[in-house]
């Protein structure tokens, strides 16, 4: 006996069209949960912890005097001063060369360091003498003031003098076409004016000239270092219209750095006749460095030792990059006064570090890798340069196989704030294998990776390890691949 069972039977029902959208529904839903759970599996979140001690970086820390042989602390700036006379023994006539070997910079560049650069016009002087050149007083047909101070001897120039301005400005463009093109002078300390360059003059020597007058000097500056930080003995209108950085020679010194931050926070009066002359520039240093010499009437043991803790709080209140040229460069290291040297090195310009990653630990074949770091600042200041920022996939022997620029702004990791970065990495030609990411920062000068970050690192190449991953094509075929969201 043969059966037969028709579709429409009661051995097989269709289901409903209510129960195949409740199906696929709860599909859906099976699959999404098991992208999420994925998701927070595959993504990784890397914490690091910051070092402690002092980190001798880039365009910070101390700068003693260009023509030392030898420093006890470490360094990586160098101070500079040219006087007009030196430079220019004939109109026209440039001694790049003397100038050069007397300030070793051939050392100093080849050793990686940087310029804090002043050009000054009277430095007093034990003897009676010019600080500018033969040719040039007699231009001004001797127009200015021989003195004998409690300065020392020298001669104050007329600076209001229309052959002395026009005549400055073509130095300091001869200066800028020099020194001005690719960063090795990286800080110019505005001088010119007054005694030392520092836009004062004792009574009896020549008065400065009006703010009308000192802006060309200003102007002239501007133009000749274009992409270089320029300083300000004070906090003139004009530093504070055009961002320019701010130096104090009297820096650990508690009076007179007392007085010169009241004029940061308040501005006040320079001279009689400028009730105004100083402006506010409380938030000044987030766009422009601080620097200055330490204060050459006290004594090592008074600023790192006796008043240490008076020293660090000026210069934390300061926002302080560099100290120099007077300093304790040639303080013995290791010795008394190390610990103290040691704090204030350890506070001093910036601290970058890294917070955290996230990044993904297996990654599909054949795409790229994102991923987004979070960095912070625990210094008194920024980075002041926006030196490239480098990324880098190693394999299993730490060789680099893919690298690329970061759309990174240095300048914008603020002390006590954290600042997120997210890029892609094309890794799509890797084969199957486990890699590490790093990262660098580097010197535009000769293209190597030249900032330590406030990280512990395995690698000596200044390059810091941020994390690993995997490329599997199982797991990517069969689970697919995170990708970062833009969240905070």
């Amino acid at each position: 006996m043969k059966y037969s069972v028709g579709l429409s039977g009661a051995g097989v029902r269709k289901k409903s069209p209510i129960t195949l959208l409740l199906l696929g529904s709860l599909l859906v839903v099976i699959i999404s949960v098991i992208i999420i759970w994925y998701e927070e599996k595959n993504l990784q979140t890397i914490e690091y912890k910051e070092l402690s001690g002092p980190i001798p970086n880039p365009l910070m820390g101390l700068a003693p005097w260009a023509t030392m042989s030898e420093t006890e602390q470490p360094f990586t700036l160098v101070y500079v001063d040219l006087t007009w006379r030196e430079i220019e023994p004939r109109e026209g006539v440039y001694d790049f060369d003397t100038f050069e070997n007397q300030q070793q910079l051939a050392r100093w560049r080849e050793e990686r360091k940087r310029v804090v650069f002043r050009f000054v016009a009277d430095v007093p002087g034990n003897d009676t003498h010019l600080d500018i050149p033969d040719w040039l007083y007699e231009k001004i047909n001797g127009s200015g003031v021989y003195y004998d101070n409690e300065y020392g001897k020298g001669f104050s120039p007329d600076y209001s003098n229309p052959i002395f301005v026009e005549y400055h400005n073509r130095i300091i463009k001869a200066l800028g076409d020099k020194y001005g093109k690719d960063g090795f002078f990286a800080y110019i300390e505005l001088g010119s004016l007054g005694h030392w360059g520092e836009w004062h003059t004792h009574p009896g020597s020549t008065p400065l000239p009006s703010e009308d007058i000192r802006n060309l000097f200003v102007l002239q500056y501007v133009e000749a270092f274009p992409g270089t930080h320029l300083l300000m003995r004070r906090p003139f209108s004009i530093a504070q219209k055009l961002d320019l950085g701010l130096y104090n020679d009297m820096t650990a010194d508690f009076t007179e750095t007392s007085t010169w931050l009241d004029w940061i926070e308040n501005g006040g009066e320079y001279l009689p006749q400028e009730v105004h002359g100083l402006s506010p520039m409380p938030n000044g240093w987030q766009k422009a460095p601080i620097g200055g010499e330490q204060a050459p009437p006290l004594s090592d043991e008074e600023v790192y030792e006796v008043n240490l803790g008076q020293t660090l709080q000026l210069i934390k209140e300061s926002h302080t990059t560099f100290i120099g040229p007077e300093g304790p460069y040639n303080v013995e290291r290791g010795g008394s006064l190390q610990n103290g040297i040691n704090q204030i090195l350890a506070v001093i310009g910036y601290r970058i570090y890294l917070d955290y990653v996230l990044m993904p630990r297996w990654v599909n074949f054949g795409s790229d890798i994102q991923i987004k770091i979070t960095f912070s600042n625990s210094g008194i200041a920024p980075i002041y340069y926006n030196w490239p920022t480098k990324a880098y996939v190693f394999n299993n022997k730490g060789n680099p196989v893919v690298s690329q620029n970061i759309d990174l702004d240095l300048r914008k990791i603020l002390p006590g704030e954290l600042y997120n970065v997210s890029f892609d990495l094309p890794i799509g030609d890797l084969e199957n294998a486990k890699y590490t990411i790093g990262i660098a920062i580097i010197d535009p000068i000769d293209g190597q990776p030249a900032l330590k970050l406030a990280n512990v690192n395995n690698r000596p190449d200044l390059i810091q390890e941020i994390g690993s991953f995997e490329i599997n094509w199982y797991l990517s075929n069969h689970l697919g691949l995170t990708q970062l969201k833009d969240s905070d």
